[in-house]
């Protein structure tokens, strides 16, 4: 049986640096309070009609495609995650198959939604396809503009000072030797706690997409019960971490690094802490870059690449808890 592999990984981040004093201008915050609570000191927000969802994708992935050795034309499907494409419809997958100049060679684009477990959903379905034969090169996108849908005033607080725009990618590959690259990925869902993490309209539930009384309501905008997911986030965290390791057969002490999806640094150190990690095993930049949503892991699995915390040999945990609810982990041996 065929493994997969991660050869390439590659990020890209909007030029715009938008710093917690400067939210200070639009809503009733201070920085002081946005770091206490959520540990961003600042995140990136597009500049529109330039750094789209697409074209970050597109960055991103040829950042990872070079690092991989592989040209465009060697990758023979994609599998992109997003909640913030650039159209209704089609997704964006195409988009970026278009952007890399790839259209010709007629590759299947999956698209997929998993929200902020977008990357962790996205690897297991990339990784089924490669141990199946099916394909043998994968390129996973993750990107997402999100500073257009938060409403920057005292109304959407809670949510916009947490969110940033990003986009992170991996090249997948097919290999032969056993443990390496992908040991396992676990993935679980619950929709009764739905409505505790969404956004709304526009949608279909409604007869029209979009009303006046949608925009007077905030329902067009994202809505989140952050206490309640919270208290889900840090229990599913821990047991899908654990879940992974006991498939595998390993502890908590054989974890080289483990990169946590970026939602929340409070979430992020009380895993640390249940797990018992030192600081130079777990990873983190939401300090600089927000909640980047189903780009968080692959952005910082990047960044740690570049920084040199990423080894031949290494065992890393990549976990995420996010809107359905659903959440996942994924341990790979570099």
């Amino acid at each position: 049986m065929k493994h997969a592999r991660i050869t390439g990984v590659g990020h890209y981040v909007p030029e715009r640096v938008v710093p917690n004093a400067e939210l200070e201008n639009y809503m009733d915050t201070t920085s002081e309070w946005i770091i206490e609570r959520t540990g961003i000191e600042e995140r990136r927000f597009v500049d529109y009609g330039r750094e789209t969802n697409t074209y970050m994708s597109a960055r991103a992935s040829e950042m990872a495609l070079k690092r991989a050795g592989l040209q465009a034309t060697d990758i023979d499907c994609i599998v992109f995650a997003t909640l913030s494409p650039d159209y209704y419809f089609p997704g964006n997958g195409v988009l970026l198959q278009r952007e890399l100049g790839i259209a010709s060679t007629h590759i299947p684009c999956i698209d997929l939604r998993a929200q902020c477990g977008g990357f962790i959903y996205a690897l297991s379905v990339a990784d089924q396809f490669i141990k199946s034969g099916m394909y043998r090169n994968i390129l996973v996108a993750c990107s997402e503009v999100q500073s257009n849908l938060m409403e920057l005033s005292d109304r959407g607080r809670s949510m916009s000072v947490i969110f940033g725009d990003g986009a992170g990618s991996v090249v997948l590959q097919a290999h032969d030797q056993e443990g390496q690259g992908i040991l396992s990925t676990h993935l679980h869902s619950d929709g009764t706690l739905a409505e505790e993490l969404i956004m709304k309209n526009p949608g279909t539930l409604q007869e029209k997409r979009m009303t006046p009384e949608m925009l007077e309501d905030g329902s067009m905008l994202p809505y989140m019960n952050g206490n309640l997911v919270f208290k889900h986030a840090v229990v599913h965290f821990e047991n899908v971490i654990r879940e992974a390791l006991e498939h595998n057969k390993l502890g908590v002490d054989d974890i080289s690094l483990l990169i946590p999806h970026q939602a929340n640094l409070r979430i992020s150190k009380y895993i640390q802490g249940k797990l018992g990690l030192p600081d130079e095993r777990v990873f983190n930049n939401i300090q600089k870059y927000g909640n980047t949503t189903a780009a968080s892991i692959p952005i910082a699995l990047s960044e740690a690449w570049e920084a040199g915390r990423v080894k031949e040999g290494d065992l890393l945990c990549f976990a995420a808890f996010g809107s359905g609810f659903v959440w996942g982990s994924t341990l790979v041996r570099f």
